[in-house]
């Protein structure tokens, strides 16, 4: 497939990357500076500006699926201001270019720990999480809601477990839908490759159309 990837030099899109390229498909990453990108084969590095959707529009037009793990980066000031501003570019540029199929990596702040509560607005997400993500997760959560009415794209929206963090590729996970899964009595974990096949394995093989669901290693 002629993939396009948004956000390919930040944690989850380097192993989007690079799952990706490993599958042999095409991908094109839309990146600020084509430079920060070490030539692969399959892989074109064009320069693009999340934030404008024509640019958008541009960079991805003619693809077979487009893949956001778009970031502002944490520790930006507005981050949720500037996250929402970014995924919606992302969102009207996708639209713009004739490309149906879209997947967004979300956070798993949105996802629900009893009925209508979701982990974002826990007192435990305040006291566990650092201040500064606590914008981000809330703009991925909106955005979420937003993607929720939107009629025009083949849009997935996948949520990472509660724990994200480098490890090995096993190829292995299980699935879930709007719950936060867990490994017992806490909440449950995966690594970032594996998250990466969970991506690669959606865009080949769709199961979750205009559906947000998440992730984790096996129990």
């Amino acid at each position: 497939m002629n993939i396009a990837l948004i956000g390919a030099t930040g944690f989850v899109g380097a192993a989007v990357l690079a799952e990706l390229l490993q599958r042999g498909h095409q991908v094109t990453a839309l990146v600020r500076d084509p430079a920060k990108l070490q030539a692969r084969t399959g892989l074109t590095a064009v320069a693009a500006d999340a934030y404008d959707a024509s640019a958008v529009a541009s960079a991805v037009r003619g693809h077979d699926a487009v893949v956001s793990a778009f970031n502002p980066g944490w520790n930006e000031a507005e981050l949720y201001d500037k996250f929402l501003r970014g995924a919606n570019a992302i969102t009207q540029g996708v639209e713009a270019s004739g490309v149906k199929r879209l997947l967004v990596v979300g956070g798993a702040g949105s996802l629900f720990v009893a009925p209508g509560v979701q982990l974002v607005d826990t007192p435990e997400f305040a006291s566990h999480v650092p201040a500064n993500i606590v914008p981000g997760a809330r703009a991925a959560r909106d955005h979420l809601t937003a993607l929720r009415g939107n009629t025009t794209l083949d849009w997935t929206f996948l949520s990472p477990p509660a724990l994200l963090a480098p490890g090995e590729r096993s190829g292995n996970y299980r699935s879930g839908g709007e719950q936060l899964l867990m490994a017992g009595e806490a909440p449950a974990g995966i690594s970032v490759a594996d998250l990466a096949v969970a991506i690669a394995d959606e865009i080949e093989q769709p199961r979750h159309l205009r559906a947000r669901f998440t992730v984790a290693a096996l129990a």
